[in-house]
């Protein structure tokens, strides 16, 4: 299942068009500022914006000793084809198993849009993106820009 590759309730509408953000900046407070660092990484191929917001409820991956370097930056670069996008939207938030919380993201490339879920984890004093289903867009990754 693509998800186990990434290893480990209110409804609104907001349209980013995302810029790269230093790492140093990356939002502390809830999942959408944690996705907004997420997807900013991703749309600017910055894979270490992306290792600092992505992981689980014992930090961010970069700081994992679970995986080394060459397989966090293997899964980045999977994530990055499957969620590479011209811009996205948050379709909806709700309440998740352990404290998690769902983002269903519409993500536009190009003339497709695909949504898809986000699942964020609380580490205590910041939110991460832990996983996302990819099946949903996949054709955003076989598709020409």
């Amino acid at each position: 299942m693509l998800g186990l590759l990434l290893a480990s309730a209110a409804c609104s509408s907001t349209t980013t068009t995302n810029q790269p953000m230093a790492t140093s900046t990356l939002p502390r407070t809830g999942p959408r500022p944690a996705l907004d660092a997420f997807l900013s990484a991703v749309r600017a191929q910055d894979l270490q914006a992306m290792a600092a917001a992505w992981g689980d409820k014992d930090g961010a991956v970069r700081d994992s000793k679970r995986l080394g370097r060459d397989e966090v930056e293997r899964r980045e670069l999977i994530m990055m084809c499957y969620f590479k996008h011209d811009q996205y939207r948050v379709l909806s938030e709700q309440p998740a198993a352990a404290g998690e919380r769902v983002l269903n993201v519409q993500l536009t490339k190009g003339t497709l849009s695909r949504s898809t879920n986000f699942y964020m984890v609380n580490a205590g004093d910041r939110w991460y993106v832990r996983t996302a289903d990819m099946d949903p867009v996949a054709d955003l990754c076989k598709s020409k820009p």
